[in-house]
């Protein structure tokens, strides 16, 4: 009975361990204090067209077309590799402006970051 019970503290004890560890890991692992937003291409659009962020967040655009398509800014600020299916880019915003920005490729293709 002795053993039985030893064995199962332990068994507890190595369960609370483990769901410890895994509750930090989450911590460790959740977004941070800087904004992130997320761009959907879809259909030959980004969605949401326009977007407001503060400043020092980073802007992720995924391709969900079946087409690629390149992120370029109007200004020369960024541009993106041509981004095949479920293809992200990402461009951190570091200084205030608007950011104005279309698809190389299919130029009707428009958007716009406000940096705040």
């Amino acid at each position: 009975m002795r053993k039985k019970l030893l064995f199962g503290g332990v068994a507890i004890a190595t369960v609370i361990c483990a769901l410890s560890l895994l509750h930090g890991a989450k911590r460790e692992n959740a977004p941070s204090s800087a904004a992130m937003l997320l761009v959907n291409i879809d259909n030959f659009s980004f969605s949401p067209e326009t977007v407001s962020v503060p400043v020092n967040s980073t802007v992720t655009w995924v391709n969900k077309d079946d087409v690629p398509h390149v992120i370029a800014s109007t200004q020369g600020v960024f541009k993106s590799r041509a981004l095949d299916t479920d293809d992200k880019y990402s461009y951190k915003f570091t200084k205030p402006g608007t950011y104005s920005y279309f698809c190389s490729i299919h130029p009707s293709m428009v958007g716009k970051i406000v940096v705040r």
